[in-house]
């Protein structure tokens, strides 16, 4: 699994440190918000000057950056996880869907303020997220591979039209920044659109 990573520390590379800023940015985060806060709090939480922690990230957006990454990661390991008790092409794709949305929920329902920060970071498209929407779609066309190759999906679509289609599907359900508002359809609908899929994709 490829990691969701930020590349936007500069400074010294002491990973302790900077690991120590972002365990209390994710705790200060957590209980006031990623909009209300800034470095100067953060800072000032954790015994450090603004210009210390200025040293390790160049932004308050470059821990948030990490942060957003750190949870992304989470949700992509609990689906990968589950998509080794496998080895159908079809249930492979239920489990992709149900696992996304699943562990969206999770984070939704466990930890509101750090879910705020996925669905702002979404709305921004910061560089975290382009890289989750990549391995979402990496995996669902390696789950489309495998089913061609075993005869249980059709062989005749283009395979990027495809798995683009499937993607476009699945988004509000799966994208942080839209599912907040299907929160009314999430018990039905990833069944019901899992179902669609697998019939579309029937040779």
């Amino acid at each position: 699994m490829k990691k969701i990573i930020s590349n936007n520390a500069r400074g010294p590379v002491d990973h302790d440190v900077r690991d120590q800023i972002v365990e209390a940015a994710n705790q200060h985060f957590s209980q006031y918000g990623y909009g209300k806060s800034t470095v100067s709090d953060l800072a000032k939480s954790i015994g450090f000057s603004k210009a210390y922690v200025y040293k390790f990230f160049e932004s308050k957006q470059a821990i948030g950056e990490v942060i957003c990454a750190r949870c992304l990661d989470s949700i992509m390991a609990s689906v990968n996880s589950k998509l080794k008790e496998s080895t159908s092409p079809p249930m492979k794709f239920r489990i992709l869907f149900n696992g996304l949305v699943d562990s969206g929920l999770e984070l939704f329902f466990q930890d509101y303020k750090l879910y705020e920060i996925v669905t702002y970071a979404a709305s921004e498209k910061w560089p975290p997220t382009i890289v989750y929407e990549g391995e979402i779609k990496n995996i669902l066309e390696a789950i489309l591979r495998e089913g061609r190759e075993s005869g249980d999906f059709e062989r005749k679509t283009p395979l990027d039209e495809t798995v683009e289609s499937i993607y476009l599907t699945m988004k509000g359900f799966i994208n942080p920044l839209l599912m907040q508002h299907n929160l009314d359809l999430v018990k039905e609908a990833p069944g019901l659109l899992s179902a669609l899929i697998l019939r579309s994709l029937a040779p």
